[in-house]
């Protein structure tokens, strides 16, 4: 709908999103929609309704919660000191991170004064890939033998701990005109499961899609039949792409295959549209599905929930890594989550690509299902 035809009572959320933007936070206009339908569905009557509902649908990363708040605050209550202060430090934390004089200080400094006031700039400038590197190479060294297994239909030939091979066993007699000293055995092989990672890359979501693509291509390099996607508005397979050996040079040809960069998030269709092809449903069965989300699901939720039902119904083990369980405070209460927490077996931290490398190099553990582990940390948290 046209600016000019929205009600005049939209002009205070429409500047919030417009000062957001300004101030380096990434709000897609399908996340504007979504915050103005929030709003007029709560009817809020507070507030701290609104902030709610804002930070439910534009999605700030944890790491500039104070940011948000305060440029909440300058725009509704008109605290316009502490706007001007969050002006401030951002300015100053992207001249720093610029290469200047100070480039060469304290990481820890740089950190804690830039990390709640990232810009798309600063982010490049101010990431360490020195340890990023340490973090993917040791990732890459672990995680074949961190994967569960699975018996195969194949057998491969032993000396101990097998079954007779019986057509080797009487081949072997025939040659001997009767005779077989010692039997031929036989045992069935055993592989590591599939890992099937699906990334989503809508606006909500570009703060982590640069270091997730990143684990991505690591994964595809260790683990040969890993099999990656995005999803956004639409599907895509981005595993050819990232089976080249050079970072630099998959990460570009996986962006030239992908159309829908930071756009909306239809996480529901996507899902479906991925079961709908049976080579892609095929790759799921009896695989480790690992969705990097933050399960914003943008509409209705039946999609979203319908997908995920049959997804676990066909893999291993289902795990949605989302950033916003990085906040302590954080509880799967949003409809979508609620609707697929039955149906997940690991609900966790998706906040960097570490934390879900982590999680990776677990798989092999058993674990409760998603819903019992919730449920004792919302109970724990009551008391």
């Amino acid at each position: 709908m046209p600016l000019t035809l929205l009600p005049r009572a939209c002009a205070p959320f429409l500047d919030f999103v417009f000062v957001l933007r300004r101030n380096g936070f990434a709000v897609s206009p399908d996340q504007t929609e979504s915050f103005l339908a929030a709003v007029t569905l709560l009817g809020p009557k507070s507030m701290e309704h609104i902030r709610r509902a804002a930070i439910a649908t534009l999605a700030p990363s944890i790491d500039r919660m104070g940011a948000f708040d305060a440029l909440f605050r300058a725009v509704f209550h008109g605290e316009t000191k502490v706007a001007a202060a969050a002006s401030e430090d951002e300015e100053e934390t992207v001249v720093k991170d610029r290469g200047g004089a100070d480039a060469g200080g304290d990481a820890s400094l740089r950190q804690e004064k830039g990390g709640a006031h990232a810009s798309a700039i600063e982010r490049l400038a101010g990431r360490d890939f020195e340890t990023s590197d340490d973090i993917l190479k040791s990732f890459r060294r672990h995680l074949p033998g961190s994967l569960p297994r699975r018996r195969a239909f194949r057998h491969l030939r032993t000396r101990t701990k097998g079954a007779v091979d019986l057509r080797r066993s009487m081949r072997d007699i025939v040659r001997a005109d009767g005779d077989l000293a010692v039997p031929r055995l036989r045992r069935r092989q055993e592989i590591a499961r599939r890992l099937v990672l699906v990334i989503d890359i809508s606006g909500s979501m570009r703060g982590h899609t640069d270091e997730f693509l990143a684990l991505a291509h690591a994964a595809c390099q260790s683990a040969p039949r890993a099999e990656i996607f995005t999803i956004g508005t639409r599907l895509t397979r981005i595993t050819p792409a990232l089976r080249l050996r050079d970072r630099d040079q998959a990460l570009a040809r996986a962006a030239g295959l992908v159309d829908d960069w930071n756009g909306g998030t239809r996480i529901g269709p996507a899902l479906k549209a991925f079961l709908a092809v049976p080579r892609f449903a095929a790759l799921s069965r009896g695989a480790l599905v690992v969705i990097a989300s933050d399960g914003l699901e943008r509409g209705g939720h039946a999609d979203f929930e319908v997908a995920m039902r049959r997804l676990s119904g066909l893999a291993h083990r289902l795990s949605l890594a989302t950033p916003l369980a990085g906040d302590p405070r954080f509880r799967p209460e949003t409809a979508a989550l609620a609707a697929v927490l039955q149906w997940l077996d690991d609900l966790v931290d998706g906040s960097s690509a570490e934390t879900i490398a982590d999680f990776l190099l677990t798989l092999d553990w058993p674990a409760p299902k998603a819903s019992v582990v919730w449920k004792e940390k919302t109970h724990a948290a009551g008391h």
